[in-house]
């Protein structure tokens, strides 16, 4: 008998600003909401993944996984903390598919997070971020991600013949749809800061002056990269309850199924790769899990992609299938990533504006897929969705995750 994989329950909380809750509270919070919505017991789960990039050097907590397992009384279950960067949270849900497909689990909680926002040490988080890069060729030297994603935003605009302009409506694009997420960090419009323009009833006038009188509210950050194409520091947390699909609907009525899943990895070094512009473990992670699925790019509905820098979502486009080379930000400009577009890309609002606590990102991504193909996302909802791909991005580039949701119910 085949195996599948489904998604019967799934928990996020609010990310953004956090200032009452720690980093075990926001684990809790989104595991036990999971727990609810899958209605399992809690004495039934076999495995716990925690996915955590930097639980340590923010928290001072280094045994996460176990703590949290008793914490919200899932004992005796086996329990184990994945790290891999921003790609935490997507390496949390493969090492839970892989458990419900090779057998050794059927009922299984992934959970990822990150408390970010109360470390006040001025360029901390960054720093730490680096020690993803290659300590001998990149950090020593001072590169951070952010001077990466400058490189490569340049590349991208001179090779070829792109406009940042067509970056920033990805920044609009992605704040218009996280006004539409209760959940987003932000919520808020950035098109009049992003178009340098006042319209009438939006902005404030003296921030917009500030702005274009002294380069304040939107300073370059790596240059040609403004603070507004970057996303946030967050805290937040989201969960997914993964079980064996031939039990999954004594749990949930429409369950939701990985139908593939892809893993890869580039260079370590930046400068090693072919061509900078191009993200082969993307091309090779997402076409594994096309394969996986028996689908190709064109039967995808909803997309959520890693756009920590806006430059990240139009070449990750490009890279999992839907635009020739060079063409995603210009697609983006025309309106085809939009809700209501060709294909809908990060209809959460993306990293950019649902936020980036590192963590859960990847298995966010998952948990609005999963509302997309119930038909539970609110005003943001893609008509019609029955299958969504998404990209969670570890290092700059060099590990990257896919994974293809659909509903079950069109398998």
């Amino acid at each position: 008998m085949n195996r599948h994989c489904a998604i019967i329950g799934v928990g996020h909380t609010k990310f953004g600003r956090i200032e009452e809750k720690n980093l075990m509270d926001l684990l809790c919070e989104a595991s036990l909401e999971a727990i609810k919505d899958s209605n399992t017991d809690t004495k039934d789960f076999d495995s716990v993944y925690v996915g955590c990039m930097s639980a340590n050097a923010f928290n001072n907590i280094s045994g996460i996984a176990s703590a949290l397992v008793d914490k919200i009384s899932l004992l005796p279950a086996a329990a184990d903390h994945i790290k891999n960067g921003p790609a935490s949270g997507g390496s949390a849900v493969k090492a839970g598919f892989q458990a419900i497909m090779s057998g050794m689990s059927d009922l299984v909680l992934i959970v990822g997070g990150e408390k970010m926002t109360h470390i006040a040490k001025p360029g901390f988080i960054t720093s730490n971020v680096a020690t993803i890069t290659h300590p001998e060729a990149e950090r020593i030297h001072g590169v951070s991600l952010p001077a990466m994603a400058g490189l490569l935003t340049r590349t991208y605009l001179n090779e070829y013949n792109a406009k940042l302009s067509w970056l920033s409506d990805i920044a609009i694009k992605n704040h218009n749809n996280g006004v539409l997420n209760p959940l987003a960090h932000f919520q808020k419009s950035i098109e009049d800061i992003m178009k340098h323009a006042i319209k009438k009833g939006k902005g404030n006038w003296n921030d917009i002056q500030e702005f274009l009188k002294d380069d304040k509210v939107n300073p370059i950050i790596a240059d040609p990269l403004r603070l507004y194409h970057i996303c946030p520091i967050s805290d937040g947390s989201a969960a997914l309850i993964l079980c064996n699909a031939d039990i999954a609907k004594e749990f949930c009525d429409t369950p939701i199924l990985i139908s593939g899943i892809g893993q890869a990895t580039d260079t370590h070094i930046i400068y090693e790769r072919e061509d900078i512009t191009t993200l082969k473990a993307l091309k090779i992670c997402s076409q594994q899990a096309y394969k996986m699925a028996g689908i190709s790019p064109e039967d995808i509905d909803v997309a959520e992609l890693h756009d920590a820098f806006e430059i990240l979502e139009a070449v990750e486009s490009e890279d999992i299938g839907f635009f020739p080379k060079g063409e995603g930000a210009k697609a983006a400009h025309e309106g085809l990533t939009e809700i209501g577009g060709k294909i809908p890309i990060n209809p959460s609002g993306g990293l950019k504006a649902r936020g980036h606590p590192l963590g859960a990102t990847g298995v966010a991504q998952i948990v609005e897929l999963y509302w997309q193909l119930q038909g539970e996302a609110g005003k943001r909802q893609i008509d019609g969705a029955e299958k969504g791909i998404s990209c969670n991005f570890g290092g700059f580039g060099n590990n990257i995750l896919s994974f293809i949701l659909e509903r079950m119910d069109r398998i």
